[in-house]
């Protein structure tokens, strides 16, 4: 898999110039919930996440992007998946990876708030915002290099994709969380 990344966010460390940080797999998590017939939510996760950051925070600029293998899904139950893959929802066979990539980054201070992009869904690119919960960069003892992370959520109308599968007894807003870290490379 190529290697892309989610959110442009992950490298707000103090450095002057523009440096490189990929998405750690060990640590990102890209999840969504749904309320299931008023009754309960359904959540599940992708497995298969990859990415790659440039950002300068001097200049407030970058680019992020991140790709998810859409048959990487996996919700605790083998049936449901399949249903999930099909095309009544993620059309995996047609449309087999999604991508989210940046289009600017978003501060309140000096403090990361939201990451502006483009889902790139069934074949449809769609703007996002993902709202920054918390962001951090740390010095990871254990790797020697610097890392970078946050959680970052956004609420999706499923229809705007044309994902109408069981509307309006599976509500068309689905929460997207994305729980990343990066790694400074080089």
């Amino acid at each position: 898999m190529k290697r892309l990344c989610l959110i442009p966010l992950l490298c707000l460390a103090g450095y002057a110039q523009a440096a490189d940080y990929a998405v750690d797999p060990d640590h990102t998590y890209v999840t969504f919930e749904v309320l299931h017939h008023g009754t309960s939510t359904v959540r599940g996760r992708f497995d298969a996440i990859d990415g790659q950051i440039q950002f300068d925070r001097q200049a407030r600029a970058g680019h992020a992007a991140i790709q998810i293998d859409m048959a990487s899904i996996n919700s605790g139950s083998a049936g449901f998946d399949q249903h999930l893959q099909g095309p009544d929802f993620f059309n995996v066979a047609q449309y087999p990876t999604a991508v989210f990539e940046s289009t600017a980054f978003v501060f309140d201070g000096d403090t990361l708030s939201a990451v502006e992009g483009s889902l790139r869904l069934l074949g449809q690119a769609h703007p996002v915002t993902l709202q920054a919960v918390r962001f951090n960069c740390y010095q990871n003892a254990r790797i020697q290099r610097e890392v970078c992370g946050g959680d970052f959520q956004v609420d999706l109308q499923r229809s705007q994709w044309g994902m109408g599968f069981g509307l309006p007894g599976i509500p068309d807003t689905v929460r997207l969380q994305i729980e990343i870290e990066g790694v400074r490379q080089g």
